[in-house]
């Protein structure tokens, strides 16, 4: 039995990282720990039993409070977003935006993919160098972001804009990034309604028109269809771009593994799955306890405590994964970097399918790709991803 008390990880410290050796070391003494945002699960199967344990509920809603953030714009929407909601409101939201999202619904979109990938690629393949996160990792999911929601791609460099700035409601420096989140926000939700106010007098074949459609037919209110447009907006567009720029961070760093992914362009797919299981850009997933309950080895929570599942910490478990090491050709057990249960990632399809063609593409037309610095990166704790991530490779020409 375990008896040494569990560490202390001081996840609101922007300095932490999820993924150095504190975490590694309290993973080794006991599969839980305490920190800065509640508790925290550190191996694999005690977080994969956390994720279906009915006596927790996803527990993100208190995220603003536990920042010091108690009213306001930001504030009031998050807890109307999807990641906050329960039950029967978080069931009728989610069964209204599942179609668009949908396995089968993405498939004929990867074709676009493919192209809009090669297309950002001839951008910059003559000249050798590319900042990752402005010409490629922004771009691509932004725009495959407008077209799967209906908006006009042309308008994907400020909707991109927005995305960021809401983004940093994701990290650890939330409270001096406030000003920026709510600026966002308010630019978000005012596009949103004009983009609303046009399907309505001109409904197309697109996410939006459908959503107006089920709010006109009393299925969700008028409040509502705004809170989730701006929430798919930027959720779909951040936590991809972001993920992209650790793909490449992951990848060049096993220049082995890189080579093979250009060789095989069908280890895509797998290779986003080990990209996410040992740097994922979702770095904790957060449950809140319903009761009282004692999970045992000293760990007992009172109603409403929270619990932070690592992802890195679970992903990289000896105990789980024998070899933890990184190999696209290995499946390894469920990764966290989706979420779990009733709230695990809408996106999911969206975000494999779309990165599962653009790590091929780029380490096809960028094989000996290395990186150009140490790059900018925001904090290791919270969601994080590249700020500026410049790559250098040998020069190649334009295929279009």
């Amino acid at each position: 039995m375990e008896t040494r008390s569990p560490r202390f990880l001081d996840l609101a410290d922007p300095a932490f990282d999820v993924t150095g050796p504190d975490v590694i070391d309290a993973r080794e003494e006991s599969w839980w720990a305490r920190t800065s945002y509640g508790y925290a699960v550190l191996r694999h199967a005690e977080v994969t039993a956390l994720l279906k344990d009915r006596r927790f509920r996803q527990g993100n809603a208190q995220w603003p409070a536990q920042n010091g953030i108690t009213s306001g714009l930001f504030s009031d929407w998050w807890h109307k977003v999807l990641l906050s909601l329960e039950g029967q409101d978080h069931l009728r939201l989610r069964r209204l935006l599942n179609p668009a999202f949908k396995q089968s619904a993405i498939t004929p979109m990867v074709p676009g993919f493919t192209a809009l990938a090669h297309e950002l690629v001839d951008g910059f393949s003559e000249r050798g160098s590319v900042e990752l996160v402005k010409e490629f990792a922004e771009p691509y999911s932004s725009r495959i972001l407008c077209r799967l929601v209906g908006l006009p791609e042309s308008e994907w460099v400020q909707v991109a804009h927005w995305a960021d700035d809401l983004g940093k409601c994701f990290g650890v420096r939330i409270k001096e990034d406030l000003p920026r989140i709510e600026a966002a926000l308010e630019g978000l939700y005012g596009y949103c309604d004009e983009v609303v106010r046009d399907r309505t007098a001109h409904p197309r074949d697109d996410l939006v028109s459908d959503l107006v459609r089920n709010q006109q037919e009393g299925r969700l209110s008028r409040e509502e269809l705004s809170v989730a447009l701006v929430f798919l907006v930027f959720a779909g567009m951040e936590t991809t771009r972001n993920q992209i720029t650790l793909a490449l961070r992951t990848l060049l760093a096993h220049p082995d593994q890189w080579r093979l992914l250009a060789e095989r362009p069908e280890l895509g797919r797998n290779a986003v799955e080990e990209v996410m299981r040992v740097n994922p850009t979702v770095t904790w997933i957060t449950r809140e306890a319903l009761a009282d309950v004692d999970l045992g080895d000293g760990l007992v929570l009172k109603e409403g405590d929270v619990v932070q599942v690592l992802s890195h910490s679970a992903g990289t478990d000896p105990r789980s994964h024998p070899d933890p090491s990184f190999d696209i050709t290995v499946e390894h057990p469920m990764h966290m970097g989706f979420g779990g249960g009733v709230h695990h990632c809408l996106g999911h399809w969206v975000a494999r399918m779309d990165m599962a063609v653009a790590l091929p593409v780029l380490a096809a037309r960028m094989p000996d790709a290395r990186p150009d610095g140490l790059g900018e990166w925001l904090p290791m704790s919270g969601n994080t991803g590249a700020i500026r991530y410049p790559i250098a490779f040998t020069p190649t020409p334009r295929l279009g």
